[in-house]
Order: structure tokens, then C-alpha cells, then sequence
């Protein structure tokens, strides 16, 4: 899918940097030729004798080089990639892009560009989740940018959540989704996956038996279609989807939130199975037993994200596509949702024991439409996956493509 295309991949500073010489290779491997450009901090943290040696090219390092500023040598560079990388992302970058700031040769390459651009942050974890990366975050997705990442583990300052840079096979199929060809490039899709976590007390939660395996699917068969994809995913067991921006969350709240803020999409598929309620008020310390007294659990109901993004005034998107497990009456009750939630579609698969679909490798599902239900053959999730993919490429083909951050997302 890569041969014959270029990259320009500008590398930032960060000790994730040594990962974008793995990123070279793997490019090259599938034909694609790496320009690279590093910044001044880059080079603390990888030589450009390896990256070179590597892309078999030159690296870009100075803004002022005369020889090339007499044929305006930094604007030609910005142009003639098919797409311009930028891994490391650094927080520092990110600010750079997002306030239009141009003082060193990545910066104004990714100023001077009309090139689609890719970037995979990576930063210490407080830095990831400070109110200004984040607002930086959102300008650069309101402006087109595309991200794969951050992912949550181990850091090397030895603190642990989101900010380590997505690996870099992940960043190569994020690539391939963003040169594809295929029906849904250009396109932006939410995808909801896995169960919530609802705390009772530090140990214990209330949850459900999904597995997140059909969520994965559907990201993994609309990212083959050439979509961008936000998956937003609860503490599921199945592999998170190589080439998506992965957001992790656990609870039902902190699901609604991280869906809010990545819309607009053109389409928001909504697979995670959340959980209703909540206990009102969780304990903060282990709930003991008691003399053989029984603890009184006051719920509270959850956001009905669902039906929040449906009802939407402004910013809703052109598809929304939600779930229904039912155990009874099947094509009733997922009908009856899909008018109840003010969805365009609802998937509904029956998940009584004796099916054995919950948490199982297939799934037999219908797909409940404004024009009836259509039921779909038994089959893998994969394959009911690819399916609905190529039904919501359909659907949008002559939607319209929502600009960048139109409307309310409140």
C-alpha cells in the first residue's frame, strides 16, 4: 500500500525518538521512501548518522541552508510528500502547531504544508493530560491533523498512564490508513468499545461480560477502509486496534467525555456495552462485613451517551450506530431502542447463554434500519465487523463531510 509514496517524517525530541528509527525501517520495508527532518533536541536522543543510514537519505536539520534556500528549499520540502509524520510529537511541537509558531526547520515545514499531517505524541503523562496539551490536541483534530496515540504503560521518568508513543507498527498502519485508497479515506469515525467499570469500593466494581472483541473488529475493518478512527474503550480484554487514537477510560463518565471530545466524526459507532447505573456515592475504603449485615448500595444512573450524541442539536454526526444486547424478543426490543435513543441504526445480537456470543469469537446479529430489520448470518466478529464497515461506507458516501470542529459540541 506504501510503494512508491514518501513520507516526510519529522522526528522530535524525547526518548521515544529512538522508536522512530524502527519507524524508518518498517516504511522501507513496504516501499515507501522516508525524507527525514530532526529537530535540535532530536539529536540528544538519536544521531543523524543512524537516521540517514537508515532512510538512505539526507537529514534535514537547518532552517538557513543557503544552498537550498536559493531554490526556496523548505517550502519544496513541506509539498512533495504524500504525508507528513511527525513522531515524536512532542508537547512542545504540539504547541508549536497548534499556535502557528514557525522557528525552526519542522515547525515551519508543518506551517508552509497543504500536505495531510500524522503526529504521534509522546510525553510524560501529566503533560499528556495538561488542560493545554489537551486544548492544543483538540486545534490540531479541529484543523485536520490526524494522531495515533499516545499509549498508556511505563515511562521511562518511571511514571505510569497515556504518553508513551504508539509503537511503531501501529504508526505504519495509521500511515497506510491516511494514504489508502479505499472508500472511506478522509473520513473520521468514533468507535465505542468494551465494558465500564463502575466502582463500589477500591476492590470491587460493577461491569459486565464483554470482551471488547467486536469493538477491535469494527476499528480495525473501517481502519482497512482508510478511515481515521478515535477509539474510546473501557478495560476490555481484546488488543486495541493498530492504527487507531486509542483513549482509555473506565468509567461510564469518563466514556461520555472522551466521546464528546472527539466529535466531530462522521460517524460515531457505538459498541461498548456501559453500564446503566453507578453506585451514588463509591466508597473510598474497603467495605467490610458486618455481623452478617448486608451493605445498602444507593445507584445512580449513568449518561446515556448513546442518546446524548443522537440528540444532538449541533454537532451530531451524519451516522449514529448503536448497540443492543437483548436476551428476549430480540428484534422488539433493539427496535424499540433505536426509536427510544434517536439512532439511525441499531446492531442487535442476542446474548442469551445459550448463543454463547458474549465474550465468544462470533456473532449473529440484525441490523435494525428506518427501512426495517435485516438479519445477518452467523459468522466471525471479524467478518460481521467488515460488514458493517462497508454498510457505513455506503451510508456515507454522499453524506456530507463535516469542516473542522462545525458545530456545538455541548
Amino acid at each position: 500500500m506504501l510503494r512508491g509514496k514518501r513520507i516526510l517524517l519529522i522526528i522530535g525530541g524525547g526518548i521515544a525518538a529512538y522508536k522512530a528509527l524502527e519507524l524508518i525501517r518498517r516504511l522501507r520495508e513496504r516501499g515507501a521512501a522516508v525524507t527525514p527532518v530532526m529537530t535540535g533536541a532530536a539529536e540528544q536522543f538519536v544521531t543523524p548518522l543512524s537516521v540517514s543510514a537508515l532512510a538512505g537519505e539526507e537529514v534535514h536539520r537547518d532552517l538557513f541552508d543557503l544552498t537550498k534556500e536559493a531554490e526556496m528549499g523548505h517550502i519544496q520540502l513541506s509539498r512533495v510528500a504524500d504525508l507528513l509524520v511527525v513522531a515524536p510529537a512532542t508537547a512542545d511541537l504540539m504547541g508549536k502547531m497548534a499556535t502557528g509558531r514557525a522557528d525552526d526547520l519542522a515547525s515551519t515545514l508543518l506551517m508552509a504544508t497543504d500536505t495531510p499531517v500524522l503526529i504521534a505524541p509522546a510525553m510524560n503523562v501529566r503533560m499528556w493530560e495538561h488542560p493545554a496539551t489537551q486544548r492544543n490536541l483538540s486545534v490540531l483534530q479541529g484543523d485536520g491533523v490526524a494522531v495515533v496515540g499516545p499509549n498508556a504503560g511505563d515511562m521511562a521518568c518511571g511514571e505510569h498512564g497515556p504518553g508513551r508513543m504508539s509503537e511503531p507498527l501501529e504508526i505504519v498502519a495509521a500511515i497506510e490508513a491516511r494514504l489508502g485508497d479505499g472508500p472511506m479515506t478522509g473520513r473520521r469515525v468514533l468507535v465505542t468499545s468494551g465494558p465500564t467499570h463502575e466502582p463500589i469500593d477500591p476492590v470491587r466494581y460493577i461491569a459486565n461480560r464483554s470482551s471488547g472483541a467486536q469493538g477491535t473488529a469494527i476499528a480495525q475493518a473501517l481502519l482497512r477502509l482508510g478511515a481515521e478512527v478515535v477509539f474510546v474503550t473501557g478495560p476490555a480484554d481484546a488488543a486495541r486496534p493498530e492504527g487507531a487514537q486509542v483513549v482509555e477510560v473506565e468509567t461510564a463518565q469518563e466514556m461520555r467525555d472522551a466521546v464528546m471530545a472527539a466529535l466531530p466524526v462522521d460517524a460515531g459507532v457505538f459498541a461498548a456495552a456501559v453500564a446503566d447505573w453507578r453506585v451514588a456515592s463509591a466508597s473510598d475504603s474497603k467495605i467490610k462485613k458486618r455481623n452478617g449485615a448486608l451493605p445498602v448500595l444507593d445507584f445512580a444512573e449513568n449518561p446515556d451517551i448513546l442518546a446524548g450524541v443522537s440528540g444532538l442539536s449541533k454537532g451530531r454526526p451524519p451516522l449514529v450506530v448503536g448497540f443492543a444486547a437483548e436476551t428476549d424478543d430480540v428484534v422488539a426490543n433493539a427496535t424499540a431502542k433505536r426509536a427510544r435513543k434517536g439512532c439511525d441504526w441499531i446492531v442487535a445480537n442476542d446474548v442469551s447463554p445459550s448463543t454463547g456470543i458474549m465474550g465468544g469469537t462470533e456473532n449473529a446479529v440484525t441490523l435494525i434500519t428506518a427501512e426495517g430489520a435485516e438479519a445477518w448470518p452467523r459468522a466471525s466478529k471479524a467478518e460481521v465487523a467488515r460488514r458493517l464497515a462497508e454498510r457505513i461506507a455506503g451510508a456515507l458516501g454522499s453524506a456530507r463531510k463535516p469542516g473542522p470542529r462545525d458545530g456545538d459540541t455541548s
